[in-house]
């Protein structure tokens, strides 16, 4: 298992808090972890990423205005912004970071944090933003061979040339952000992009099949890596007689993340940021072949394979492009884990993804972002980017101003959110003493409308037994005693509007009659923030 700093938020801010602010002022970003929560530590405090990322071609200085346009209209607190191993290492040995240089003075100037996306050997399963010097010598840095020998248009994770080639570039990039980014506008490097092969489900060259045939790899047959894998914890040999109809897909899982592992582990221990490695998904409800996803990358099923593989990767991300509540939310649970911590860095710009960020929030995750902010040089106007990022928009704006309460909330597991399924029904918040019931729609007195698509959501932060904190949008809230309590009467003892500043909550306005009858407060198609109290009679 990968060694990680684990830290209770209090040791962090108060014990360690004096050593952050006389010893060092701006401390590197990093993740903890602890009871198998998570959270992102900028400038020493929880960090909640209200993200958006650029178009794949989008990182070039006479794109960044329309970029920055973006983040602004987003109110966005990061930017995920790709650098091209072709432009920094155009030339062999030759080093240009001028396009990063470029990123971290206009991201220090918007006040924006960066995330930076390293493509490099992977980008969506394929070698394209490799160097031409590499490109036009296939035979040292070849790609991965199919069945027959067929062309596979995806590198091989078996190439030592590659390896070392991609590790000196990533060690030079982590190098020149530790010397020029003492402001660490950099929390976060994302190792490659979506790695993995389509078209075959591993390599088949000779040497891929040397190893293939060759003993499983001592790091896969610890016991409690059989067990998550479902394998007999006393199994050895090799590939095929260990994992069966699965080995070549996990075969091709270990390389890639074996590979991913030693860049990452490379450009760590040069300049230790957090780091991450994406995920092209498959359905998570219905167990497919790795015919039909992209075979190696870390998908859900061999999450166990990458973590003994590349214990230096913080994080194993999901890039949610799925379709439907059932899979979305299934996503969510799987990658966060006592071992992973959750962050979603792609998500499709579609209205409906934009509620997910309320669950990702509850699941203790550090962070969301929709995938192509920017309008990809296509000349729209800034009306039509404000009008395509607005459901987005509307939420990052509403917890900019408590986004370290949400963070911390978050880590310390007080938070939980409930989204609109396609079927639009009714949900219930289990809060110990007390139950939530969330019913989605708009209301106009005892009667419920329901809406038009499922885009709404509520979240809840238990402040204490009968305290709370309620963000949402489009959804009516009631609440219920529970246990010893459950026949008594209640009621609301305080509901008030109002907004967080400094950390403390400003009332705007106390709630009541016509806002709070009929069992409780409702939301309308702006995020609100609501506290509320309430008591047993």
């Amino acid at each position: 298992m990968k060694k990680r700093t684990i830290l209770s938020l209090a040791f962090i801010l108060v014990t360690a808090g004096k050593t952050f602010s006389q010893v060092n002022k701006n401390p590197i970003p990093a993740i903890i972890e602890k009871d198998g929560r998570h959270a992102l530590l900028v400038d020493g405090k929880p960090f909640l990423i209200l993200g958006g990322q650029a178009h794949n071609s989008s990182g070039w200085p006479a794109m960044l205005p329309q970029l920055w346009l973006a983040v602004e209209k987003l109110h966005a607190n990061t930017l995920e912004v790709p650098v091209y191993w072709e432009q920094i290492e155009a030339q062999r040995g030759k080093f240009d970071f001028s396009v990063v240089d470029t990123l971290l003075i206009q991201a220090r100037q918007h006040k924006v944090h960066l995330v930076l996306l390293w493509f490099a050997t992977w980008k969506n399963g394929s070698n394209h933003y490799m160097p031409e010097w590499m490109k036009q010598d296939a035979a040292k840095y070849p790609n991965v061979s199919g069945k027959g020998g067929k062309h596979v248009d995806s590198p091989s994770p078996h190439a030592k040339a590659t390896l070392d080639a991609d590790i000196n570039a990533f060690t030079k990039v982590m190098y020149h952000l530790k010397q020029t980014d003492a402001q660490h506008t950099v929390i976060m490097v994302q190792v490659e992009n979506e790695s993995g092969t389509w078209d075959s489900v591993r390599d088949y060259s000779q040497t891929a099949q040397k190893l293939f045939e060759g003993p499983v790899p001592a790091e896969l047959l610890k016991p409690e890596v059989l067990k998550a894998l479902n394998r007999p914890t006393n199994a050895t040999g090799t590939w095929q007689q260990v994992f069966g109809d699965d080995a070549d897909e996990y075969f091709h899982a270990w390389s890639v993340a074996k590979f991913v592992g030693q860049v990452a582990a490379a450009g760590k221990a040069v300049y230790p940021l957090p780091l991450y490695v994406n995920a092209a998904l498959r359905d998570p409800l219905t167990n497919p072949k790795a015919t039909n996803y992209e075979s190696g990358g870390p998908t859900d099923n061999v999450i166990p394979i990458w973590k003994a593989a590349a214990p230096t990767i913080d994080l194993l991300a999901p890039d949610i492009y799925l379709s439907g509540s059932e899979k979305v939310l299934k996503v969510i649970e799987l990658y966060s884990r006592p071992d992973n911590t959750l962050f979603v860095p792609e998500a499709g710009l579609i209205p409906d993804n934009a509620k997910y960020l309320y669950d990702v929030i509850a699941h203790g995750g550090i962070g969301f972002s929709p995938f192509g902010i920017d309008d990809n040089g296509q000349g729209k106007k800034p009306a039509e980017i404000a009008e395509k990022l607005a459901p987005f928009a509307q939420e990052y704006a509403a917890a900019t101003p408590m986004m370290r309460e949400l963070a911390t909330w978050a880590f310390e597991g007080k938070i939980k959110a409930v989204v609109e399924h396609d079927d639009q029904a009714k949900q219930t918040i289990d809060l110990g003493t007390w139950q939530t019931v969330v019913t989605f729609g708009s209301r106009n007195g005892g009667q419920t409308k329901a809406n038009a698509q499922p885009y709404c959501k509520l979240m809840i932060v238990q402040l204490s037994e009968n305290k709370f904190i309620l963000m949402g949008t489009q959804c009516h809230v009631t609440f219920k005693p529970t246990g010893a309590n459950a026949d008594k009467a209640w009621q609301y003892l305080k509901v008030e509007e109002g907004y967080y500043k400094n950390g403390v909550f400003k009332a705007l306005r106390i709630l009541n009659g016509d806002e709070t009858d009929w069992g409780g407060p409702a939301f309308g198609d702006q995020p609100t923030v609501l506290r509320v109290s309430v008591v047993v009679r």
